[in-house]
């Protein structure tokens, strides 16, 4: 009879995490039940997959030192000033650039948030500048969460792949880049003890 009860919990558990389109990231405590009744134990972020748990690496410790501080103050200050989630704006800043200005990738983002140059100059913004970059890059998570109903998980594939994608696919699109990225952040949400998720306010460009 244990047995039955496990082999009928497990798909069920696997199926409610997989109903939100993602493998999704549980916080300290969770427990898994193994088809040989087995029972599993995660003592820090684990991700739920069609195979049953994984632990997930936790992030990188936060830094203390000046230079990181005043970035947090000026991505305090944006998140506030777009009513966004501050965790989930600096989650975002780390995961683009580990907090360096001076980050620039092979496709031209640039800055604390990784700004495209297109999508810098669609917000009226300086790129170069980390206090206009990091402003620009608040505004357009708050763009992404007003397209996407306040899901922090669409908001986010949206930021890394563009809403276009997001729509295509009607999710999370199906790119290892992608879904390595929203997993990232939302992991490191979970242990900074973020809220994941955001009320709309009808911004929607």
């Amino acid at each position: 009879m244990p047995h039955i009860v496990v082999s009928l919990l497990k798909p069920l558990l696997v199926a409610v995490v997989f109903a939100a389109g993602l493998g999704a990231v549980a916080e300290a405590q969770v427990l898994e039940i193994g088809d040989d009744g087995q029972v599993t134990h995660f003592n820090g972020p684990a991700r739920f997959t069609e195979d049953g748990a994984e632990a997930l690496a936790a992030p990188a410790p936060l830094a203390t030192n000046a230079a990181d501080d005043a970035v947090r103050q000026q991505l305090s200050a944006a998140a506030s000033e777009f009513s966004v989630d501050p965790k989930l704006v600096e989650a975002v800043a780390w995961r683009e650039s580990r907090f360096k200005q001076s980050a620039r990738s092979r496709r031209g983002a640039a800055g604390v948030m990784q700004l495209m140059p297109g999508t810098a100059r669609d917000l009226g913004v300086d790129a170069t500048d980390m206090t206009q970059n990091i402003r620009g890059g608040a505004l357009y998570l708050r763009q992404m969460l007003g397209q996407f109903g306040g899901d922090v998980k669409l908001a986010l594939a949206a930021y890394n792949a563009g809403p276009a994608a997001v729509r295509k696919h009607g999710g999370v699109p199906p790119y290892a880049e992608t879904q390595a990225y929203v997993t990232a952040i939302l992991g490191r949400m979970a242990v900074t003890g973020a809220v994941l998720a955001a009320p709309a306010l009808g911004v929607s460009n």
